[in-house]
């Protein structure tokens, strides 16, 4: 077999101008539009794998030294099936994208399968006991969350102009995948979220007044509307309440609600409500889908409400219901009963 490395298929990628290996890898990632999150993932597996391999350069290694890396990663490090997974992926990307390198051990590269789980949804009580007690941004935060079924980062990213108060429409851009979808606002949340843009449009007004920075814009956007992100159709529906530096550009400006605030509230409200299923913020999601399936809406639309590319990945929650409902029949009822 031939073990020589071959140019990976890049021609329509620019050159890169960085130096150092881990400025390209960031480089790369930003011109291909991948989230910050995969970026700061991507960069702390190519570092593990250079450290793990004392320092040796990955342009000098190949399929042994990977598959020794991940070896170690489930032997010793006992990680999980996503994080071998996604330590994988961003060794293929490092040497695909960043090094044009097209090995012949990258296609035959095993990831392992996922395992499926059931998710932890919890009832219509319970979910009114956790909301009952979570109040301000993050109690309305909760409630958008479960009443569109959105997840955490979809909602902290909202900006103004996604945001349809007469019609009751949400505009979810660029997802999970890179997708846009449409949900629905719940009538009861019509008022209170326009009493958070009023509250919106005072830390807007205090920014502009203030010369501040504009709010961050997707790709591109800032280049060809330089002024776009200071303007009230893209600012934050839940913006921060202090300012923070930017982790790509190094500019100073406003973001949106930090995520672990709605994750320390709902942690909190479960202890108060006594809730003893494990409960997370995705959580509500998962009751969401469940709840509406429970009502009669049908499959398809749940599948398009959460946005999911297959209709199997939204199936998941028709197995919580079979068991809920308690359609099938224990045999010790059937015998006691007797």
């Amino acid at each position: 077999m031939n073990n020589k490395p071959r140019r990976a298929q890049t021609a329509d990628r620019p050159p890169l101008s960085a130096v150092r290996l881990l400025d390209q890898l960031r480089e790369r990632i930003r011109y291909l539009h991948y989230s910050l999150r995969t970026e700061q993932a991507y960069v702390h597996w190519t570092k593990t794998f250079i450290r793990f391999h004392q320092m040796r350069h990955p342009r000098d290694m190949g399929g042994a030294e990977v598959e020794a890396f991940l070896t170690h990663m489930t032997t010793h490090g006992h990680v999980s099936v996503s994080t071998h997974r996604q330590a994988l992926s961003a060794l293929l990307f490092l040497y695909r994208e960043v090094l044009g390198m097209d090995l012949p051990w990258m296609n035959d590269m095993a990831r392992p399968a996922a395992r499926p789980r059931i998710p932890s949804v919890l009832t219509i009580d319970e979910v009114a006991a956790l909301l009952s007690r979570t109040e301000g941004e993050t109690g309305l935060l909760a409630r958008l969350l479960y009443g569109t079924g959105m997840r955490l980062m979809e909602g902290l990213r909202l900006r103004v102009k996604d945001l349809d108060i007469p019609r009751k429409v949400i505009t979810v851009r660029e997802a999970k995948g890179g997708k846009d979808r449409v949900v629905m606002l719940p009538q009861v949340l019509a008022t209170p979220m326009s009493e958070q843009l009023d509250k919106a449009r005072a830390v807007w007004t205090a920014d502009r007044a203030a010369q501040q920075p504009g709010v961050e814009t997707p790709h591109a956007l800032d280049r060809k509307y330089p002024r776009a992100g200071e303007t009230w159709a893209w600012f934050w529906v839940f913006p921060s309440p202090t300012l923070a530096t930017d982790p790509r550009s190094g500019v100073i400006r406003r973001h949106h609600l930090y995520e672990q605030r709605l994750q320390r509230a709902l942690k909190l409200a479960v202890t108060e409500a006594g809730i003893a299923k494990p409960v997370s913020v995705h959580t509500l999601r998962h009751s969401f889908a469940t709840h509406l399936l429970q009502a009669g809406t049908d499959i398809r639309t749940v599948q398009e409400l959460l946005g999911h590319s297959d209709v199997s990945t939204t199936m998941i929650y028709t197995h919580v219901l079979k068991m809920a409902a308690g359609t099938t029949r224990s045999p010790l009822d059937a015998l006691l009963a007797a």
